[in-house]
């Protein structure tokens, strides 16, 4: 039986986090299991009065059968700050690493990071693991010591940045250095941008000399030419497929007989403004 269905047994208890299995994994190499049967049910009956972090070391008050609690301490080798370096900037890379953990979840693949630098996340025996408890039990762990495995795999489950804590960094230690570096990240981007910004910035003051400069200039006038068109220059005749603008446009959106009034309305007009429109270009009178 593994330690995952020793916790769940008889509460019929969803299936534990991968990371919390890992971690209870460590007391299944310990061969007194009735030892573990009794911290398992020292920690569900409330006998750990407190637990508190300082640093990457645990602390604990247990209470036993004697009057006063045993106080009981646990740690784990703490990672260097270069090796932290290393793991926060290949935490960075990924932002899915630090979106799962803040949603309270260990990503799947993230012991990868750890083992790529030559870390380990998790213990691989229980020898790893440095704990003392004030009680006369020779064995260790003992029943107090193993009470605060489970304990911690209950608050593994709710926060995954205590694992972390064990090996040096807080959660807002982690966070901080994540955040320097994608700040390190955006600002050449944010540079490109702001470069980028001035350019469009450079145009549209351009364009408003420009207007300004052409401010004297009546709109009305734009489109006329008071001198005569050159005949041997320009060429307007009639479309050569006879078609009107009428015909381009399609089919008028009234009924038969109305839309066949209008077109033939419309037909006239166009006609007359069109031979007005050559007489003009070509600068005779009718």
């Amino acid at each position: 039986m593994t330690q995952a269905n020793l916790v769940n047994d008889g509460n019929n208890l969803p299936q534990q986090e991968w990371w919390v299995i890992r971690w209870l994994e460590l007391l299944d190499s310990y061969r007194f299991k009735k030892r573990l049967e009794r911290a398992r049910n020292y920690a569900r009956e409330g006998h750990i009065l407190s637990i508190e972090f300082s640093g990457s070391e645990v602390f604990a008050k247990v209470q036993g059968t004697e009057p006063e609690p045993y106080q009981v301490s646990l740690s784990l080798d703490p990672f260097t700050d270069e090796d932290w370096n290393f793991i926060i900037k290949s935490l960075s890379k990924k932002a899915i690493f630090s979106a799962q953990l803040l949603a309270g979840k260990m990503p799947d693949n993230i012991e990868k990071v750890f083992t790529e630098n030559g870390l380990s996340v998790f213990p691989f025996t229980l020898s790893d693991v440095h704990s003392r408890c004030s009680c006369p039990d020779k064995a260790n762990p003992c029943k107090h010591i193993g009470a605060i495995y489970y304990q911690l795999a209950e608050r593994f489950s709710e926060d995954p940045f205590i694992i972390f804590q064990l090996r040096g960094r807080t959660k807002t230690q982690i966070l901080e250095g994540l955040r320097a570096l994608r700040k390190k990240q955006v600002e050449p981007q944010a540079s490109s941008l702001e470069n980028s910004a001035e350019t469009v910035n450079n145009s549209q003051e351009i364009e408003l000399r420009e207007r300004q400069e052409n401010q004297d200039l009546d709109i009305n006038q734009f489109w006329q030419y008071q001198e005569s068109l050159d005949p041997s220059l320009v060429v307007i005749v009639p479309p050569t497929d006879n078609k009107t603008v009428l015909d381009v446009l399609g089919r008028i959106p009234l009924a038969y007989e109305e839309a066949k009034i209008v077109k033939d309305y419309l037909q006239q007009v166009y006609q007359m403004v069109s031979q007005q429109g050559m007489m003009t270009a070509l600068n005779r009178d009718e």
